[in-house]
């Protein structure tokens, strides 16, 4: 069995006469820690679309554990294993903490609950209900987040909700995990720690992460590879020491 969680083939999409990203080839192996860098509007968050379902590549394909799931639909490929974050945080603000992470859970066959069950509050829908709360905990616990989990979403600071809605994709159970600027507007402190989060997520939870950040220092010190893009194609790839000092990606940073 091979060892690539996610493939890409000549992945591309154009919106009208714009070519977004075009023929990106990607290999990421299971267990990797993978960043996707670039300058703003380098087609990033593009990429992280079409693998997601948002959107449907115009050309090429990608495989999940060897299987197509290009063109298929935004739930088929979180069932599959594929979760995300977002650059712009997106929970369930009127929420607690632990009932945001108990949304990502009700996609997992163990926690499934039949409607008349939960209709009539029978016993298999309190055993559930425990069985989900429990797993939630185990979840929070790994983001720092346990003692918060009777406060509503929307009242955690900033970098408490960049974490939440990491352990929401989490508790979807994914094969790829998917972070989208997970650093985005955190302090230095916040964001050391929050490379360690990532580390033990990938570790504890057996589940390979690809992310998007735009601090080459959290990229540095965490990814094992790294593909560089601009303007939709890409320019460097490889260890992220390497690829960041690629000449084309240094003129793509500062121009020359």
């Amino acid at each position: 069995m091979s060892d690539i969680v996610l493939k890409t083939e000549s992945l591309g999409i154009s919106f009208g006469g714009l070519k977004a990203v075009q023929g990106l080839d990607l290999e990421i192996k299971k267990g990797q820690l993978y960043g996707l860098v670039g300058p703003n509007g380098a087609g990033k968050t593009t990429v992280f679309n079409m693998i997601t379902g948002v959107y449907k590549p115009t050309t090429g394909s990608f495989w999940l554990d060897g299987e197509n799931l290009t063109g298929k639909t935004q739930e088929t490929i979180n069932h599959k294993g594929i979760a995300r974050t977002f650059q712009n945080i997106r929970l369930f603000n009127n929420m607690t903490v632990i009932r945001n992470v108990m949304v990502g859970l009700h996609n997992q066959p163990e926690f499934k609950c039949g409607l008349f069950s939960s209709i009539f509050r029978l016993p298999a829908h309190f055993k559930t209900e425990k069985a989900m709360r429990a797993r939630a905990k185990e979840i929070l616990e790994v983001v720092g987040l346990l003692e918060e989990r009777n406060n509503l979403s929307c009242n955690l600071p900033y970098g408490k909700q960049r974490k939440l809605e990491i352990a929401r994709a989490l508790a979807t159970n994914p094969k790829l995990l998917c972070l989208d600027e997970p650093a985005a507007g955190m302090n230095p402190h916040e964001t050391a720690d929050l490379m360690e989060i990532v580390r033990h997520i990938r570790d504890q939870f057996d589940v390979t992460i690809l992310l998007i950040e735009h601090d080459m220092k959290f990229v540095s010190g965490l990814c094992d590879e790294i593909t560089v893009l601009n303007f939709g194609t890409v320019l460097a790839q490889g260890v992220p020491e390497k690829a960041l000092n690629d000449p084309a990606v240094v003129k793509a940073y500062i121009g020359g």
